[in-house]
Parts: C-alpha cells; structure tokens; sequence
C-alpha cells in the first residue's frame, strides 16, 4: 500500500512529472521552427524556437531581449548575450566552410547567440550547440564574432523568425525578424572551389572513366577560368591513345587546346588545334573559328577557316567563314570576293541579306566581324 501511494504521488503531482522539457507541454506563445537552405553546394539549416510579441509592443529590444552581456540570474552568471529566440539556443549548422560577413566559420553546429544593441549587434557563432538558452553560455567558446546593423521594419512581426532572402549562386542574407526590428547577415562559400571539389570527387568514380567525363571537367575548369593546371591535366587524360582516352574527340582535343593556350603553351596549343580539325565536323569547325575571331585570335581564326573551307569549298557557311577570316586580317578585297560568292550560294532570303550587309561593310572598308 506504502508503495502504491508513492507510484500515485508520483503520477498526479506535477512537480514530479518526468516529462522532458523538449516534449513539454506548449505554452501557446513559443513555436518550435527549423528553416534550411542550399547555398551553392552548402547546407545551411537553422533551428530555433519562435517566441512571441504577445502584446508586449514597444518592449521587445532593449527590454525583453536584453542589451549586450548581462548575468541572467542562472546557470553560470557568466555575462551573457541573448539566446537569439527561447528555450534551447538557436542551432545553425553548415556541412561546409562558409564566410559570416565576409569571416571565415569552419563546417559544424554552432550555438547562435546575440547581443543587441540599438546602433549594432555583435553575432556570436559558439562551438557549444546543446545548452539551454544562454544561461550556460562562456566566452572561451566562441568561434566567431562579427557585428552588424540592426534594421527597423514596417509590419510587427508577432512570431520571431529567421528567413533566407537575397540568394545568388554562392550567397543569401539570413534575416531574424521579430516585433518590428530585423537583424541580418551575409553567408557565403566558395562556389567554385566546391564545384571543383566535386568533380575531381566525381572523376575517382568508375561510372565516370570516360573521355566524356574528363573532358567535362576540363571545360569546366576553361570556362571558369580555375584550376587552369588540373584542367589541362584531365583534357591530355581526355584525348590520350589509352583507356579512357579518345585520341578522335574533336570536342576534347579543343579543350585541351584552350586550355594549354590559357596556360601560355602557344605552339603546344597552335599544334593541337591543328591535330584536332580533322576530326571535327564543318559547323563544329565553323564555331570554333567563329570563337577564336571573337576572342581576336585572328591568326589561329584563319587557320581554322581556311581548312574547313578546304574541305567544304562550296558551301555556304565555309565561303561565309573565309569571308570573316579575310576580313579580319584587314584583307577586305579578298574577303569581299568570298561574300559575293556566298551570296549566290545562300540557302534563303535572310541569308542572301546577311551577306548583303557584309558586302555593304567590305566594300565600305570596314570589318564585318
């Protein structure tokens, strides 16, 4: 009986009710909240309770959410910021490096806190994540601090709350919002390094031992103008006469020829293109000459044109090619002779008046380029 009684003191008294405080039951004004975004190739989540104004209009900052460090009257007494919400602190956690208003934060859980100021807020990213509130919060475990400008808002926000605003490819603006203040900051990573990262990761596969695969890589690096080296490394992996190489490739052996021409290995480049035209169709060469005359490489331009037309001298597109390769060596007699030809052999009317401009140009002594 002695033991009953003690189960059923147990039972109805709350103050002996072994509810853990995450399943507690809610007081109506506080929400549970995790908001998460993508930021380049990072995962960028935020959990959060979302406590409310509740009324208390005009006493939110400076008042309920306390300026700068004070002792909270618990835990450690240390001097505390605020918890950034209620309850458990706020939680941001990245699965990369990032940079917080332009400083570095390394991948990992971070407590948020902040300590508020009417002119700035200083940010504080902590190495302790599983505390409650800032009651326990310590300096030595900062990670990283930076200060940023509180920003008045129209509408009252009744539930505070962190939104991702202002993306681009390698960056958002986290915005906490609350009653009618706001207090945001910049996160950023390194897009490119992480694409990079990526596809070196994804050339360790075997799906990926392919021309194809280096060759995409390589390109990759030629266009973003990164990792010009480690580029040309894949393209030569690319074009090689053994596994998974594809000697044939006219699209791998141009990249590898931009990329040794970027990495100033001029004849290198000079001979590989020269390799290379063989295996390319008419348009693929058309384009690639017409890439090489907008970069201003006129020399290599007209090496390009000159062949494909060499090899498909009565089409359209080729005498069209020998006309802008003349052109831009400043030969404009020659160059005019091959646009009057490709007028006569243009395919429809708004071929026949392209060619027409250009004949306007050239006779004019001007580039049709």
């Amino acid at each position: 009986m002695k033991y009953l009684f003690i189960a059923v003191l147990i039972l109805t008294v709350p103050g002996y009710a072994q509810v853990p405080y995450n399943n507690a039951l809610r007081n109506g004004y506080t929400k549970k909240a995790m908001v998460a975004e993508e930021i380049g190739l990072t995962n960028v989540s935020i959990t959060y309770h979302r406590p409310a104004v509740n009324g208390r209009e005009g006493k939110v900052w400076g008042k309920l959410v306390h300026a700068g460090f004070i002792d909270q009257g618990f835990g450690n007494r240390n001097p505390a910021p605020w918890r950034a919400g209620a309850n458990e602190n706020t939680i941001i956690e990245v699965n990369d490096d990032v940079k917080i208003e332009g400083q570095p934060l390394a991948k990992g859980k971070y407590g948020f806190f902040i300590a508020y100021g009417a002119e700035a807020c200083t940010l504080i990213f902590s190495r302790r994540s599983d505390g409650w509130g800032s009651f326990f919060y310590e300096e030595k475990d900062d990670v990283l601090r930076v200060s940023v400008k509180p920003k008045p808002i129209a509408e009252n926000v009744e539930h505070l709350s962190f939104a991702f605003t202002k993306q681009t490819p390698n960056s958002a603006m986290i915005v906490l919002s609350w009653e009618k203040l706001s207090i945001p900051f910049t996160i950023e990573v390194d897009l490119m390094k992480q694409q990079y990262v990526a596809l070196a990761s994804e050339l360790k596969n075997p799906r990926s031992f392919t021309a194809q695969a280096l060759n995409t890589a390589a390109l990759w690096c030629l266009q973003n103008k990164y990792e010009l080296e480690k580029g040309l490394e894949w393209a030569t992996l690319a074009t090689a006469t053994t596994f998974p190489g594809d000697p044939r490739s006219f699209a791998a052996l141009i990249t590898k020829a931009e990329l040794l021409y970027k990495t100033g290995k001029y004849n290198d480049a000079k001979s590989t293109i020269e390799n290379a035209l063989p295996f390319g169709s008419m348009n693929q060469v058309m384009q690639f000459g017409r890439q090489l005359l907008n970069e201003k490489r006129t020399e290599a331009a007209f090496t390009v044109l000159e062949y494909n037309h060499k090899m498909n001298p009565d089409q359209f597109i080729t005498i069209v090619g020998m006309a802008r390769a003349l052109s831009a060596n400043g030969e404009f007699g020659k160059a005019l002779l091959f646009a009057k030809k490709a007028l006569h052999a243009a395919p429809d009317l708004p071929a026949k008046n392209a060619v027409g401009d250009m004949i306007t140009k050239l006779e004019a002594g001007k580039d049709i380029n």
